[in-house]
């Protein structure tokens, strides 16, 4: 789970990979801690980059709505 949360923090895929990404990421961790496993630091990258990746759709969907309003 923290290795597919990794990947798709990083390839994205319509930003589908970023929320894909932050699902994985969290069910991931919640494992290793119960588990006691390694896979913190890919699934913490995971979580990251799923943030980032939905970071820029926000702005994305800002900048369209403001482009909007003034023209």
């Amino acid at each position: 789970m923290a290795i597919a949360s990794m990947v798709l923090g990083i390839v994205w895929i319509y930003w589908i990979g970023s929320i894909l990404a932050l699902i994985f990421g969290y069910v991931a961790r919640n494992q290793i801690r119960e588990h006691d496993e390694s896979g913190v630091g890919m699934a913490t990258a995971g979580i990251v980059l799923g943030w980032v990746g939905v970071g820029v759709l926000a702005v994305l969907f800002v900048g369209a709505f403001v482009s909007y309003m003034t023209s």
